[in-house]
């Protein structure tokens, strides 16, 4: 037993009567810090719970319950006529640790390859959440029905205690969900074949893990989705970056059989290029001969400007090798950032198994109150309405980015979704124009971060749809004046 410290342990404590917390929780916290810091040594015994109540004013009780709730976390043995004694081999005193162990956490802490190569990835862009013009990929929440989905929300709600069984994907969500996509995308499913999914990414993130193993070859378009990227890389697969022609990724002349394919065919992710059919056809027959899976990546096909929404690859296979991949968060917005996939009828109960699995599930309450807000018509209600807005903001971004920007950016006018790309025309470091316009408040993505084969391209991402035309005009003055 080490020695009694009487008359030292009332001078390592600092009580105070006034800083919000109870003088038993200050006395217990203290203690414990005393012991872990290694101030305490274990086998040193403690005065007795009256004496120490003297030293430091307090009553009896409130040291009782310090040195009770100590011992029942096990600093302290109790026993019975004797004095409480510090447990052994509790400190933390990293004055006794190893040097290798007294190094700072990141370098102490070993990351596996797969955290490391996030940050090489640089996906997904870091920001300070605040959204600027130009952010891609951002819907306008100022337009949302946020009165009506209040309502579907609060219905939900109060239905919640209603409902007995609790299966992960929710029927009704299934069902008014298939009837959307079966008239305005051309899918070709049945109810339970549609999983729902926290977002889009971990449903990308469910389908590379329960399809691919490691070292198994995969591709994706360049320049690409940066998510795709990283989720394909983390499954452990080999993955080519195929580079596009006018008509998207074309697959005809390569002698290589992948066994996953990513592709964005309604708009390509960044250059807006729709795919045509006879591309289509070609990859579709390519994904039969060579036993491959394609995902088709739908992320904001609801909005088409010129003609009619294509139909979605998925309903054009004759084979069950497409996964279709969808998300809320473009057609509502960003707080509302379910995913969804289809997956072939065979693979349900796999796929089930694996989302219980992978912890991709999400509220039934919310899943709820989004089937009603589609069965009721307010999703595309809601669709139809911001197609209009969203058409008249692109084409204030073309003539504000034309008028300000001239000759110096080519930009591909998409035929549908909510951002466009800008290529430089003349020599310019895509990244260091993207830091500046940052710091002049408003957002872009380089393409260079988005390019995954060798190449000397440089351009913008921009988008265009969470911003009104006031905020065009301001941003693309912005942009211009950091262009010369």
């Amino acid at each position: 037993m080490g020695p009694v410290v009487d008359d030292l342990i009332p001078g390592m404590l600092h009580l105070a009567r006034d800083n919000g917390a109870t003088l038993t929780r200050q006395l217990t916290d203290q203690l414990r810090h005393l012991i872990t810091e290694g101030r305490l040594a274990p086998g040193q015994r403690l005065p007795s719970s009256r004496q120490l109540a003297q030293s430091l004013a307090l009553s009896r009780n409130t040291v009782s319950f310090a040195i009770e709730q100590l011992a029942a976390e096990g600093y302290l043995s109790l026993s019975a006529g004797r004095r409480p004694v510090v447990a052994e081999g509790l400190s933390l005193d990293r004055r006794k640790m190893s040097p290798r162990s007294s190094r700072s956490g990141s370098e102490r802490i070993g990351l596996s390859s797969w955290a490391r190569g996030l940050q090489r990835a640089g996906w997904p862009p870091v920001h300070d959440g605040r959204p600027r013009p130009f952010q891609p990929g951002l819907a306008d929440e100022r337009e949302f029905p946020h009165d009506v989905w209040s309502r579907c929300l609060r219905r939900a709600a109060r239905n919640a205690p209603l409902r007995r069984d609790r299966p992960i994907n929710h029927r009704p969500l299934q069902e008014a969900l298939l009837g959307h996509l079966v008239v305005h995308r051309g899918i070709k499913a049945k109810a339970n074949q549609i999983l729902i999914a926290p977002t889009a990414q971990s449903g990308l993130t469910l389908i590379a893990d329960a399809l691919l193993e490691r070292r198994d070859h995969a591709w994706i378009e360049s320049p690409g989705y940066g998510g795709a990227n990283v989720a394909l890389h983390a499954a452990g697969a080999i993955v080519s970056a195929i580079p596009l022609d006018a008509q998207g990724m074309a697959v005809s002349s390569r002698k290589e059989a992948p066994r996953l394919i990513f592709v964005t065919p309604s708009h390509q992710y960044p250059t807006g290029r729709l795919m045509p059919i006879g591309r289509r056809l070609e990859l579709l027959r390519f994904a039969e001969a060579t036993g491959a899976c394609i995902i088709e990546d739908d992320y904001d096909g609801e909005f088409h400007y010129e003609a009619r929404p294509v139909a979605a690859l998925q309903g054009l296979a004759t084979s069950p090798r497409v996964f279709y991949l969808g998300t809320f968060s473009k057609a509502t917005y960003a707080d509302i950032r379910f995913g969804y996939l289809v997956v072939p009828e065979a693979l349900i109960g796999h796929f089930e198994l694996a989302q219980r699995h992978m912890g991709m599930l999400t509220s039934i309450t919310m899943q709820d109150a989004l089937a009603e807000f589609i069965a009721s018509g307010a999703y595309l209600g809601h669709i139809r309405r911001m197609t209009r807005l969203y058409k008249g903001r692109r084409d204030r971004m073309l003539q504000a980015l034309a008028a300000e920007a001239g000759d110096r950016l080519a930009i591909e006018a998409p035929a549908g979704g909510m951002q466009l790309l800008a290529r430089c025309s003349g020599p310019a470091n895509d990244r260091q124009l993207s830091a500046r316009l940052l710091d002049a408040g408003v957002a872009s993505r380089p393409l260079s971060s988005m390019l995954y084969h060798k190449t000397n391209e440089q351009g913008l991402f921009l988008g265009f749809a969470a911003w009104n035309e006031k905020e065009i005009d301001q941003a693309a003055r912005i942009l211009g004046r950091n262009l010369r």
